[in-house]
């Protein structure tokens, strides 16, 4: 006899990774409580393809953006699963906001900036090579600036847990304020992700264990002298494209940056 089952479209930065991470640490938790088959098994779509088709079939505009009370299931950024249930009247007043899942799916990634900043020492040797490569990458720069940094704005690119450790943030903030800084603004689809990807660790010595080629693997020569900062999520990059460029940019500004600001 078939047993029912639940079906989620869930929605979020990095979804893929993100859920399988999150259904690893559930299925562990459930088989060290139990050896058998009892407890509910889970199954997710691989590709953007498969979700897509898969999607389509078992659900319709309806069923994904309605007017009813809404239940959405969020992996966060540490990927725990939250739970969010809205009134009717709240499900009705977010559904104006909301596109459609479908023509989000078949439109694929949208264009974004995030902001690359090449610490002092670098850029005045290595940026042709670095202009290069982001070319290469498919990146355009739509702002580019050089400029002498504060301790205030050093402090505020640091990572947390620099910030937690009061000598390492005074090197850190002691190098970044010692010399010209050159900041450019980048923008092209999955922007803050891919420039992650290139740059690798913060750590030189890490990033060149993992693969030669990440950037500060070349370009770095310590964990405070390692070449590059990069805004590290979509929030951060939308606080550094207002710091450091607030007199706006050489184009428009990507409609999800202007909906982030407000």
């Amino acid at each position: 006899e078939c047993s029912p089952v639940l079906l989620c479209a869930l929605r979020a930065p990095d979804a893929f990774p993100a859920l399988a991470a999150a259904l690893q640490g559930w299925t562990q938790g459930r088989d060290s409580l139990c050896t058998g088959h009892s407890l509910p098994q889970a199954l997710m779509a691989l590709t953007p393809e498969v979700t897509f088709r898969q999607a389509f079939l078992f659900f319709t505009e309806e069923d994904l953006v309605s007017g009813k009370a809404l239940l959405m299931s969020v992996v966060s950024e540490h990927t725990k699963l939250t739970q969010i249930c809205f009134s009717p009247l709240e499900a009705g007043s977010w559904r104006c906001r909301a596109e459609s899942l479908f023509s989000y799916l078949q439109a694929g990634a949208q264009v974004v900036c995030t902001v690359l900043l090449l610490k002092p020492g670098l850029w005045s040797r290595g940026l042709p090579a670095i202009l290069r490569l982001l070319h290469l990458e498919k990146f355009s720069v739509v702002g580019m600036k050089h400029l002498d940094l504060d301790v205030t704005s050093a402090s505020t690119l640091l990572p947390w847990e620099v910030q937690q450790d009061p000598a390492a943030a005074e090197a850190h903030c002691a190098y970044l304020t010692s010399g010209t800084a050159l900041v450019l603004c980048l923008q092209r689809p999955n922007a803050v992700k891919k420039l992650m990807d290139l740059l690798g660790p913060e750590d030189p010595q890490l990033a060149q264990a993992l693969d030669p080629c990440l950037w500060r693997a070349q370009y770095g020569t310590s964990t405070v002298q390692n070449g590059f900062y990069g805004s590290r999520s979509y929030p951060m990059a939308v606080r550094d494209v207002k710091l450091f460029f607030p007199e706006g940019l050489c184009c428009a500004q990507c409609q999800t940056v202007q909906e982030q600001e407000v």
